[in-house]
């Protein structure tokens, strides 16, 4: 079965939530003088990284992911998780002396989030180069070490396997030119509304023009849906009717994961953006990024019921 090769982070995440608004508690005209505590009762250890998030939905799916990424010495409890899911893990690399990467994440009742990360092993993700398999049918590259993304979407291009540029939270790294040679390599990209922006602002090239080369180009924007650029137009993506909301945290990775499925799969970019957009509503509706739990008929009901209509 061919395989769709996920280039980024693999992390443990700590979640906070605060029962307040951050709005509330930070004030416009100090921030210069930013000095803040949070009080924040609720904490868990979970899962997470954008190659962990992504492989974990993938699989609920009926795709073959396979995580290309780096672990620190902490990094053992992850490994076993995987196996335990039967994902393909034989890409992931141990670094010596290094911990796993850790984001710590604070969510406020508006879900607002804060986010400290720390790179730890991530930073080595340049030393995990992409394999000669020619099983690998798709890719991603997400955020990762900074000379890892580089490296990794150079290859993919060289080796012209199709690859997603998803620069997440990694976007600070890169200046203009950085970003423009990765869409130019890249077959698609997927941002969200405030990353789409930056990209136009670091590149000085509007979107519209930058899907020029592409086949697609994702913009999410949350509880608005998303849109899907190709060809000089835009199909508009509806979001998937949520029951309730219980944490945003890797709803944009369980998104991407229906992305890959339907690359994979061939579909149109309307059912493609709709599957998608149910993949992020099954996630929110629960705690963590890799605690939702649902089999294919399961999803296929949940998009039957938005709408209307069977994705496969």
């Amino acid at each position: 079965m061919k395989k769709t090769l996920l280039c980024a982070s693999i992390a443990y995440d700590s979640i906070m939530v605060f029962s307040g608004r951050f709005k509330d508690h930070i004030l416009p005209d100090q921030v210069h003088i930013l000095n803040v505590s949070f009080l924040v009762p609720t904490l868990r250890r979970e899962f997470g990284g954008v190659a962990g998030n992504i492989a974990y939905s993938l699989a609920q799916l009926g795709g073959n992911p396979a995580p290309l990424g780096t672990i620190g010495e902490d990094g053992t409890d992850y490994l076993r998780r995987l196996d335990s899911l039967g994902i393909d893990r034989s890409r992931v690399l141990r670094i010596d002396g290094t911990h796993t990467a850790q984001a710590f994440i604070t969510t406020d009742l508006d879900d607002n989030q804060i986010t400290a990360f720390h790179p730890g092993a991530m930073s080595h993700s340049h030393r995990n180069p992409i394999p000669d398999d020619e099983t690998i049918e798709l890719a991603l590259v997400g955020p990762d070490g900074r000379d890892g993304m580089l490296a990794h979407a150079q290859a993919l291009a060289e080796r012209g396997i199709p690859f997603l540029f998803d620069p997440g939270q990694a976007m600070p790294l890169f200046d203009g030119p950085d970003l423009l040679r990765f869409v130019e390599q890249a077959r698609y990209v997927a941002v969200n509304d405030y990353e789409g922006k930056l990209l136009e602002t670091k590149t000085g090239i509007p979107l519209t023009s930058l899907t020029r080369n592409l086949d697609a180009l994702i913009v999410t924007r949350g509880a608005a849906g998303s849109e899907i650029h190709r060809g000089g137009k835009i199909v508009q993506i509806p979001a998937a009717p949520v029951r309730t909301v219980a944490d945003p945290t890797g709803c944009g990775d369980a998104y991407r994961a229906g992305i890959l499925y339907g690359i994979a799969q061939g579909f149109d970019w309307e059912t493609t953006g709709r599957l998608a957009s149910v993949m992020g509503a099954i996630k929110i509706e629960h705690h963590g990024a890799q605690r939702h739990e649902a089999n294919r008929a399961q999803i296929e009901a949940r998009f039957i019921e938005a709408f209307g209509y069977r994705p496969w």
